[in-house]
Parts: C-alpha cells; sequence; structure tokens
C-alpha cells in the first residue's frame, strides 16, 4: 500500500564515502548513526572511529556530499544534535556514561555545548543538569544572503523550552564566531508541559500543558527572530503515565534514551490547507486490541478506533508497541507492523467508507518491520533509526488498482477509487487504467455507482484545487445522495469507531500574524461553524430535476417559456461551451459538439444557474465574478470529463467514422461502446448531469445497429434514448425502403413531436411522405388565402364542409369564388318563379341520390 523510496542510508552515502576520501584502506567507520534531518533536508550523523574518536559530520541531499563537522578527541554518546542553517554553529547534548559489557549505559548527567565550527574555535556550556537536554536551531526563510545571527531552542525534560539568540561577527574575512559568548540573550518560550513536538518545515512548537486539564498550545516562530502563542485547544486525552519522562518528537533521535512503550504516543500533523489532526495512542500488547484516536481540529471532532486483533500464542513478556502515525497531507496513515494499516481521510469524515483499512498481507509494509525503530518525520518522511535509513513515502497507484478488482469489499473498492481520483495527481496512465476498469466493469454496483464516483470525484478535485472553500460546498461521491447507506459503507469489520465532539480551539495570535496557515486555519474554522448551522450545506444535484421537468414540458409545447428565462440560461450555455476545448474538435474521432442539442444546452444552463445562486448564498465573499468564473469552469470539466472517457474508450476499441453508417450492423466493439455510453447515460441522469452534445444522436446511432428493432423502439417508448432531429434525419436517409425499414422509419415517426417531424418527413422519399407533404402545402396555402378578402367562405360559418378534408375545402373555395363573378342567369328572366326552381331541383338531386319522391 505505501511505496517507500530510500533517500538516506548511512551505509550506501556515508560510509563508503568516508572510506573512499580517507587515504588509509584499513580505516573503521563504526556505528553510523543518524542524529537529526534539518529543515534543508541535510542529514547531521555521528559515527565512532577506531582511534576511540567521536565524529560528527552532515550529508547535503542536493550535492549528495559528506561535510565534517566536529571531531570529539574521545568517546561520547550524543543524544541530540543540531546545526544552524548557515552552517557555522553546532549545538551538542552529550549524556555522561559509562561503558559496560559492549553497550552504553545512559546516567542522569546531560552536557549541552555551543561550538564555533567556521572554523573550529570556541565551544560554550549551555547546560549542565541532570536531565536530557533537546537541541534544534531555528531555519527562518529570508532573503538575506547573509544572517549573523543564529537562534537555538533548548527544550529540557524538565518541561521547559528556552530560545537563545545567538549575534555573530566575521573576523578576518571568513571567521565567524560568536560575539558575547558569555552573554547570549535568552527568552523563555514555554514551561511546565509534558510532551513537545517540533515541527521544522512550518517553524512551529507543539507542547501539552496539564495545569488543569490537557491543554495543547502551538507556538509560531517568525523570520523576525519574534515568536508567538497561535493556538490553544483543550483536549479530553487519557491521562500520560508519570512513569514516563517527557517525550520529545521530532527532536532527532537518541540513540542512547531507553525508549519505553508505556504511557501515551501524541503526534500533531499540519498541512497548508488549513488542516489539523491530532494522533494519539495507547501501548498496544499481544493480548489487547489497539486503540487509538485521531482528532480532526478543522472539523470539530474526534474518532477513537479499536481493532480486535488477531489472538496467538505469544511470549508473555513481549513488548509493547505502539502504531506508527505518517502523514499524507490528504491522509493520516496509521501503521501497525504485522497487523493492520489503516489509511484515514483527513477532510472527509462522513462516512468510513472514505477511508481504507487493510489488513493481513494486503497492511504490511516490507521495509518496515515488527523489530524497526521508526520515526515518522516532517514532510512525510520515515526515519528507521536502527537501520540508518531514511525513506520519503507515497500511496502504490498499481496496489490501489488492484484493489478494484471483483473479490473485494465494495468499501475498499470505494475507497480505493476515491483515493486515486481525489488525492493522487492526474497521471494519464493511472487515469487511463481506472477509466478501463469502469468500461469493463459497466454493471453498477450494489452500494455505489462507480460512474457517478468517477464524475463527481474528479470535478471535487480539480475544483478543490481552484478554490479550497468548496469544500463543504460540492459534491465528491454519489453515496451522500442515497437516503439509505448500505452497511457496508458504515462499517468495518473488526473495527469499532467512536466518534466526539471536540472543544472550539482558540486562535489568540494577532492581527497580523494570521497569515498563511493561520489564516486558512481560521477560515476553516469559521466554515466548519457556519456549516453547523446551516442544513445540508453541499450541493445537490438533484435540486436541478424540478426545473429541468418543467423546461422540458415547455420545450415540448407550444406556449413557449418567456424570452428572458431562455435567453438567461442560454448565456450560460454559451460561456460553458466557450470554455470546453474546442481548439481540438479536429482530433476528435469521437462526433460530440457538433450540434445543436437544445435539450443538452438547457440543462447545461440549468446548472450553472442552480450552482451559481448556491455559492453565492455561502460564498458571497468571494465575489460574483469569482463564482460565475468556478460554475461556469464545474460545467465545463463535466462535459470534458464525459467526452475524455468516450475518446479513451473509443480508442480501446478501435472505433472509427464507420460507427455512423446507420445501415450496418453493429459489431461487438460497438455493442461495448454503446453499453458504457447508457450506463454513462443512466448515471448522469440519476444525478441530472449535462452531457456533451451529439451525446443522445450518437448513443442512438448505436442503439439501432446493435439492438433489435423492436428493443430499440423499447427504450425510446420508456425514455432511455431521445430521438433527436440529427439521428432521426440520418435514420430517413440512411436506410432504403424495405419493408422491415419502412415499418421502423413509420414507427419512428409517429413517436416524434409534431414540430420535429414535419422536419424530417420531407428528407424520406416515399409516397406517405409525399402526400403529408402536400397536404401540409394545401394547408399552408389555403391558410394564406382565407387571409385575403376575397375568400369568406371558411370565414363567416356559412359551410357545411368538413374543414379537415382539404381537397373539398380547397373546390368548395374555388366553386365559390366562380359563382360569385359569374353573372346571374336569372336576373334578366323577370318572371321566373324562384320558389318553383328551387323544389324541382331539390327533387331532382333527390332522385339522383335514390330516395322515393312523394
Amino acid at each position: 500500500m505505501l511505496k517507500l523510496n530510500p533517500t538516506f542510508d548511512t551505509q550506501k552515502d556515508v560510509v563508503s564515502s568516508i572510506l573512499a576520501k580517507e587515504e588509509r584502506a584499513n580505516i573503521d567507520v563504526l556505528e553510523p548513526r543518524i542524529l537529526s534531518v534539518e529543515r534543508d533536508g541535510g542529514v547531521v550523523y555521528s559515527w565512532r572511529g577506531a582511534t576511540g574518536t567521536t565524529r560528527i559530520g552532515k550529508y547535503d541531499p542536493h550535492s549528495t556530499e559528506n561535510k565534517l563537522l566536529y571531531t570529539f578527541d574521545k568517546q561520547v554518546c550524543v543524544s541530540s544534535c543540531s546545526l544552524n542553517k548557515e552552517e557555522t554553529l553546532l549545538a551538542v547534548s552529550l549524556s555522561q556514561s559509562t561503558q559496560g559489557e559492549g553497550r552504553f549505559k545512559p546516567v542522569s548527567k546531560c552536557l549541552t555545548l555551543l561550538i564555533e565550527i567556521h572554523p573550529i574555535n570556541n565551544t560554550k556550556v549551555l547546560k549542565a543538569v541532570d536531565c536530557k537536554v533537546k537541541v534544534q536551531f531555528l531555519y527562518p526563510k529570508t532573503c538575506r544572503t547573509t544572517v549573523l545571527e543564529s537562534h537555538l531552542l533548548l527544550a529540557a525534560e524538565d518541561g521547559y523550552v528556552d530560545l537563545y539568540h545567538i549575534t555573530l561577527t566575521r573576523q578576518e574575512g571568513y571567521r565567524v564566531v560568536m560575539l558575547n559568548p558569555e552573554r547570549l540573550s535568552r527568552e523563555r518560550v514555554a514551561e511546565e508541559f509534558s510532551w513537545v513536538q517540533w515541527d521544522s518545515d512550518t517553524q512551529r512548537l507543539f507542547y501539552l500543558t496539564a495545569r488543569e486539564k490537557h491543554t495543547l498550545k502551538c507556538v509560531q516562530f517568525f523570520p523576525d527572530r519574534n515568536f508567538e502563542t497561535m493556538f490553544e485547544l483543550p483536549l479530553e486525552i487519557p491521562k500520560i503515565s508519570s512513569v514516563t519522562s517527557v517525550r520529545f518528537v521530532n527532536f532527532g533521535y537518541d540513540h542512547y534514551q531507553d525508549l519505553k512503550n508505556e504511557g501515551l504516543r501524541l503526534e500533531v500533523f499540519t498541512s497548508s490547507s488549513g488542516t489539523m489532526c491530532v494522533c494519539y495512542s495507547h501501548p498496544v500488547r499481544w493480548h489487547k486490541d489497539a486503540t487509538y484516536t485521531i482528532a480532526f481540529v478543522h472539523r470539530g471532532c474526534s474518532k477513537t478506533f479499536t481493532v480486535s486483533l488477531e489472538k496467538g500464542s505469544a511470549p508473555a513478556n513481549l513488548p509493547t508497541v505502539h502504531p506508527i502515525f505518517i502523514h499524507l497531507d490528504y491522509y493520516i496513515v496509521v501503521y501497525l507492523a504485522d497487523h493492520f494499516l489503516h489509511l484515514i481521510n483527513c477532510r472527509q469524515q462522513d462516512l468510513l467508507c472514505y477511508s481504507l483499512f487493510l489488513s493481513g498481507a494486503d497492511g504490511h509494509i516490507e521495509a518496515l518491520g515488527s523489530g524497526c525503530e521508526v520515526v515518522s518525520i516532517s514532510g512525510s518522511r520515515l526515519l528507521d533509526a536502527r537501520a540508518g535509513r531514511m525513506y520519503t513515502m507515497e500511496l502504490n497507484p498499481d496496489f490501489l488498482l488492484e484493489l478494484l478488482s471483483s473479490d473485494r469489499p465494495e468499501a475498499q473498492r470505494l475507497a480505493a477509487l476515491h483515493c486515486m481520483l481525489v488525492y493522487l495527481q492526474p497521471n494519464p496512465v493511472i487515469e487511463l487504467k481506472i477509466i478501463n476498469w469502469i468500461s469493463e466493469n459497466v454493471m453498477s454496483f450494489d452500494a455505489f455507482d462507480q460512474i457517478q464516483e468517477f464524475i463527481l470525484a474528479s470535478l471535487y478535485r480539480i475544483s478543490y484545487q481552484q478554490c479550497v472553500s468548496l469544500d463543504k460546498l460540492l459534491p465528491y461521491s454519489c453515496v451522500l445522495e442515497k437516503k439509505e447507506l448500505p452497511v457496508a459503507l458504515t462499517a468495518i469489520p473488526g473495527v469499532k469507531c467512536t466518534p466526539e465532539l471536540l472543544c472550539q480551539p482558540i486562535i489568540k495570535g494577532k492581527a497580523k500574524s494570521l497569515q498563511g496557515y493561520w489564516e486558512e486555519l481560521q477560515h476553516v474554522l469559521e466554515r466548519m461553524r457556519y456549516f453547523e448551522a446551516v442544513p445540508s450545506p453541499r450541493f445537490r444535484t438533484n435540486l436541478i430535476k424540478e426545473d429541468w421537468i418543467r423546461f422540458q414540458a415547455a420545450m415540448n409545447s407550444e406556449k413557449k417559456k418567456s424570452p428572458h428565462s431562455y435567453r438567461q440560461i442560454e448565456e450560460n450555455t454559451k460561456k460553458v461551451l466557450s470554455m470546453v476545448d474546442t481548439w481540438r474538435l479536429d482530433r476528435r474521432v469521437v462526433p460530440l459538439f457538433q450540434e445543436e442539442d437544445q435539450q443538452q444546452r438547457v440543462l447545461v444552463g440549468l446548472m450553472v444557474d442552480k450552482l451559481r445562486e448556491h455559492l453565492n448564498r455561502h460564498l458571497s465573499r468571494l465575489g460574483k465574478k469569482k463564482i460565475d468564473l468556478l460554475v461556469v469552469n464545474y460545467a465545463a470539466k463535466l462535459l470534458e470529463l464525459v467526452w475524455h472517457v468516450l475518446e479513451l474508450v473509443w480508442q480501446k476499441l478501435k472505433l472509427g467514422p464507420w460507427v455512423l453508417c446507420i445501415e450496418q450492423q453493429g459489431s461487438s466493439e460497438e455493442w461495448a461502446m454503446f453499453h458504457v455510453m447508457f450506463r454513462i447515460l443512466e448515471a448522469t441522469k440519476g444525478l441530472c448531469l449535462p452531457l456533451p452534445p451529439g451525446y443522445s444522436t450518437l448513443l442512438s446511432v448505436l442503439g439501432v445497429r446493435c439492438l433489435p428493432r423492436h428493443t430499440f423502439l423499447q427504450y425510446v417508448d420508456h425514455g432511455l434514448l431521445q430521438l433527436t432531429e440529427p439521428f432521426v434525419s440520418r435514420l430517413m436517409t440512411g436506410l432504403d425502403n424495405s419493408e422491415a425499414n419502412e415499418q421502423l422509419k413509420f414507427s419512428i415517426l409517429k413517436r416524434l413531436p409534431e414540430h420535429i417531424e414535419q422536419k424530417v418527413s420531407q428528407r424520406w422519399d416515399h409516397p406517405i411522405t409525399s402526400a403529408g407533404i402536400s397536404r401540409e402545402y394545401v394547408r399552408t396555402l389555403l391558410d394564406k388565402y382565407s387571409e385575403s378578402k376575397d375568400s369568406v367562405l371558411l370565414d363567416n360559418g356559412k359551410s357545411s364542409f368538413y374543414p379537415d378534408f382539404l381537397p373539398l375545402n380547397y373546390l368548395a373555395k374555388i366553386l365559390s369564388n366562380r359563382e360569385e363573378q359569374a353573372p346571374n342567369p336569372f336576373e334578366e328572366q323577370e318572371n321566373v318563379d324562384v320558389r318553383f326552381v328551387e323544389e324541382t331541383a331539390l327533387k331532382q338531386t333527390l332522385i339522383k341520390l335514390g330516395f322515393e319522391v312523394k
């Protein structure tokens, strides 16, 4: 699961280098030991020479060179060591010891020295006490090339931390010495603590006090030699055992200290995104369960995990051990050798399924055996002090891909997929493998929809990188859309999880100090308090459904929506499509974005409208321009993401332009493509997400090629396939007029809305459609003729003809006009009995019709 990359090895990087530089071939380098790792990545180490000397050197990871710093003329026990940034001062804490039985036994006396090493000159004693002392130089980031001042932290086991300000001076152009070594300026930083941790990357000091109750405090050191207590957090943690000494975290490694595993082990991890996790664990004995707690300060909650360990036959005197905590920014890794590895999500703690728990062989890290003395240090690094090696860590994507296999629990598959999509940096190779996995497992799982998960998690990662504030507002998983969650996603077999609320932390820093991490943490805490009072702050795509159904009904009816509403939706869509990767249209193999799909255009615009409204309600401080850019980019990335999936699957199946030839039967590859596209349609429809214009047309083309005709029509009747105008036009012109094709075309025409039917029927060369075209043409002519002044037959309501019988209607109009224009033959016959003529005409008509005349 964890991939360890060696960055330093004392045998390879130190011993071999020292032996190569020594003139004498019989030189001995005994007991090479890592002492500390400074902020610049330099490794300070010591070794014992054959003549009984103790030497201290530094390995530069950038130049891969070793430099000798200082040599003690006798064998000493270095319990703590630090080198200043300019490499002019060396602080060393020595444990006075006696030698016996071939090893060193520590005693109480501790001597702390400050040594000038450029050149070697004065040595000043800082402390000579009966307790352990740790030393650490500050490494402030400054733009000045030459700094004649160093700052040294001195942490004593008695429970206090002092900061020494050491002023330096330059002599003879190259000698850098202490200006006034007898009177060093000193300030008290912390006192009465039972635990202390140094974070070299961020130059922060965490410590735990217990006057009334346990309180975690943090001191931030600034480049201008100032420091300030920035943070306080009351913690409800078990009392630290009094039999153990004060614990020092990240103050180097003491090879002569008897590390007892009794008591509580505590570590604090932070990241630039504003997260803070306090991790502590109880000692684990072979016959008991493992218990550890992660306090998510930025979320205001904590979770205590109790893991049932496999009980086996073990000796009663088996030593106690602690899980190892490793920080990977987005995750906290809890590792107990030979038992389990727990990858805990730091940002999404809603459900256990977003974390990954592995046991047995899956949770084993080969490089970290049960006998390793492993220490987690800053920058996601591990130090194996006993072996003299240091590693950087990363998640193994190949192993995560293996977890997607069908024999794994669905919770593991969901966690692995989420980890690859959100945490790992975009990798084309890994992305292709994930899409291949989706295409080969197109049927939805019971617990989650892998296509919905792929879309939402990918969009979440892209948007979160643009604006951290979207963390609590955007959907990141399809599981949250479910009303009832499967049991498989809410529990881990053999693991008990107990959540609790945390006390509110206090940001104590001054306004000018609240920059960088502290400013972001303050915003995170404010957002947390705000979202706690807001029900369901995360955007749900189903909110679009009601408006989407209403717009669909309006589009299918004769009464269109008001122009203003359509104009706003259309403007949103234009912005989105303008951001889509249109300059690659000539290189695209899947024919999308090449037609006007009114339904999808409306859905795109609706999504932008609703998401913009949601963000404006909860993140108004970002400003309207910023929010508008975020939501438009979100919709554009969605369309590009769907297109990208189709491109990769299309190329994998080696499909070409012949797919659009509608009269041929589809191949197995086309059937596979249709199945993937249909599942994407189902997934997006379930979330009410838009698809790229042209998607429905391509899916229908594949459907008519791959499905039996009656099945295809059933898909249409159930709304699973959409009959778009481009598809029906291609169907009418692409298929011949065989009996089966005629039947299909008639079935399609009668399922079309009237406005589409009128357009596409003109493209089918068939007597029936020709008759229909003629009827429509006559209807149009008569409508125009009825508006003229000369035709009033149908307008005055005197006609007894059926208006839908167009030929008779037309004939009646013509005869009426002719009758009006012809002279009346009876006008000049003054003696004609009109009544008699009418009765005679009536009788003659009845005789013609076969009726009996009386």
